[in-house]
């Protein structure tokens, strides 16, 4: 399967308006144009590295508590709104792709109850980036990633939504 084309090019990207520039890249960071928003007057953009690492850059110097509302908005694996279908279409995508659609009755009694666990140790959902990641490595690293200090899981979260992220914006832009 090969990747989408880009729908757009970065000098393109760079001539929006700020309002036009938030629609079009707020939604690569999972329910939160307020990342694109702060990002935006930082344009041009030199290259999609550049532009993805000032938008990552928002959410590593933000404040501890709007980092952890961040993170609390993103779905968990398998987790209701997958069943409600009421996540982006990128989450969608990248859960279908890497399986989580078609759990069996066991797995996604398993992948709930991981969910819980590691939600209720860390106050935010287990983040990883799934298109990385085969069924089995997600479920291990639930497993393990769920005894961790809660400290250094919300730093591999963020490094993990910077995967999620630089793909996005690759689909995006290309690069």
């Amino acid at each position: 399967m090969s990747a989408p084309s880009p729908t757009l090019d970065l000098a393109t990207l760079n001539a929006m308006s700020a309002e036009a520039f938030v629609a079009v890249v707020g939604p690569t960071f999972e329910n939160s144009p307020w990342i694109a928003e702060a990002a935006a007057p930082a344009r041009p953009f030199a290259t999609v590295d550049t532009l993805h690492g000032t938008l990552l850059a928002q959410v590593r110097e933000a404040p501890a508590s709007r980092q952890l509302d961040f993170l609390r908005g993103h779905p968990e694996l398998a987790g209701r709104e997958a069943q409600a279908g009421t996540m982006t279409s990128e989450s969608t995508d990248e859960q279908r792709g890497a399986g989580l659609d078609a759990l069996s009755r066991d797995e996604l009694a398993e992948i709930q109850q991981l969910n819980r666990a590691y939600s209720e140790r860390h106050g935010f959902p287990f983040i990883i980036a799934v298109r990385h990641h085969t069924r089995e490595q997600i479920f291990e690293a639930l497993r393990a990633r769920t005894e961790r200090p809660t400290e250094l899981e919300r730093q591999t979260a963020l490094d993990q939504i910077g995967l999620i992220t630089r793909g996005r914006i690759a689909a995006l832009l290309g690069g």
